[in-house]
C-alpha cells in the first residue's frame, strides 16, 4: 500500500517517479561510489524535499536495491536481449565484446560499484550479474562451435579482459588506447578470442 505523501512535499515539490530516484542514485554511484547515493544530496539534486523520497521508498537501502535492479536489467538483461536478435553467432560475440570494450559509461559505473563489492546489497547483485554474463558468453562461444570446456575458458578470458579494462579505466586511464587505437585494440581482443574472420 503506498505511503501517504506529506502535504508540504506534495504542494512544493515536482512530481517524481521511483524511476527518477533510481536513475539519480545510479548517476551518483557512477560519480562518487555507493556512499554518494544518499537521500539528502539526491533530493537537492532533484530539486525536491526528502518527503518526495519517502513517498516512494521506505529507506535508502530500498532505493539502492531498486537502483541496482535497474542497472542489472538495463546493462545485463537488456543488452543480452538486444544481442540475442543477431542471428550469426560470431557477429553476436563480436558485438558483445565491442560493446563491452567501448562503453565508457558502463565501465565507469561497474568500477564504482566494484569498489563496494562487499556491501550486503551489492555483493549478490554483482555475483548474479557476473554469473548471468558468463553464462551468456559460454552460450555464445558454444554457438560458434566450441566444446563446453573451451567455451567456458574463452568466456572467462573474455570477461576477465572486460573487468581488467574497467579497472584500468579507473586506475591508469593513460595506459589505455583511445580513439582509433581503442577500436584496433577491440579488433585484437576479438581476434584473440575468436580467431580471424573466415
Amino acid at each position: 500500500m503506498p505511503r501517504a505523501k506529506p502535504a508540504a512535499a506534495a504542494a512544493s515539490s515536482p512530481r517524481l517517479e521511483r524511476a527518477d530516484w533510481e536513475r539519480a542514485a545510479l548517476h551518483a554511484i557512477a560519480d562518487g561510489g555507493l556512499d554518494a547515493a544518499a537521500v539528502e544530496p539526491l533530493a537537492r539534486q532533484l530539486g525536491v524535499t526528502k518527503g518526495s523520497f519517502y513517498w516512494h521508498f521506505a529507506n535508502r537501502d530500498e532505493l539502492i536495491a531498486a537502483a541496482l535492479a535497474r542497472w542489472e536489467q538495463q546493462y545485463t538483461d537488456g543488452v543480452i536481449a538486444e544481442i540475442a536478435s543477431i542471428d550469426d553467432p560470431r557477429a553476436r560475440l563480436v558485438q558483445l565484446v565491442t560493446r563491452g570494450s567501448l562503453s565508457a559509461s558502463a565501465a565507469h559505473f561497474h568500477a564504482a560499484l566494484a569498489a563496494s563489492a562487499e556491501h550486503p546489497l551489492v555483493r549478490p547483485v554483482l555475483a548474479r550479474v557476473t554469473a548471468r554474463r558468463l553464462g551468456y558468453l559460454v552460450d555464445c562461444f558454444r554457438a560458434v562451435g566450441l566444446p563446453p570446456a573451451e567455451a567456458r575458458q574463452r568466456a572467462l578470458l573474455a570477461y576477465a579482459a572486460y573487468v581488467g579494462l574497467i579497472h584500468l579505466e579507473r586506475e591508469a586511464p593513460d595506459e589505455l588506447p583511445h580513439g582509433r587505437a581503442r577500436a584496433r585494440y577491440v579488433d585484437h581482443v576479438v581476434a584473440s578470442l575468436l580467431g580471424p574472420a573466415a
